[in-house]
């Protein structure tokens, strides 16, 4: 079992999903992702982008990609890890700095996003329900996240 430490347990509107965070590759972006999540902030959320192929992204409060968290911008921590299938890295405007509470799941290989964006974890559990989230830009009636906890706090 990953450390429950830096697992996360994702229920979403089409099951769990289990990821693995690397404080290794992202120290500052996997602190962000846990004390939110222990804030409630991903609780409701809905996977706003979806594109087939491609990537589900997440963690807009105003479901549109438009917004953040009250916490600050967080600095970039690119890091050599591929943008493979499951790869969770933060999403991000123009500006490398701007990642705060948005995040995506990568679909399928998207290897051209690579040291652009932060890879802070991986889906180890779930990946098939991943699949199932609802497609569209904007989603008309999207998939949500139900609850989102950090697997020490669940045990």
């Amino acid at each position: 079992m990953a450390d429950p430490e830096n697992t996360l347990i994702m229920e979403t509107t089409k099951g769990r999903v289990v990821i693995e965070m690397r404080p290794d590759l992202a120290p500052g972006h996997v602190e962000r992702i846990k004390t939110l999540a222990r804030r409630g902030f991903y609780d409701d959320i809905a996977f706003h982008r979806v594109i087939e192929g491609f990537m589900a992204q997440t963690g807009c409060p105003h479901g549109t990609g438009t917004g953040g968290s009250d916490l600050p911008d967080l600095k970039a921590e690119f890091n050599a890890e591929p943008h493979v299938r499951g790869t969770c890295s933060m999403a991000r405007t123009n500006y490398p700095h701007s990642a705060n509470s948005q995040f995506f799941i990568c679909f399928d290989d998207a290897r051209f996003l690579d040291k652009q964006y932060t890879v802070w974890g991986k889906v180890i559990e779930g990946m098939e329900n991943v699949d199932k989230i609802k497609r569209g830009e904007p989603v008309k009636d999207p998939d949500r996240i139900v609850s989102m906890k950090v697997a020490a706090d669940v045990a």
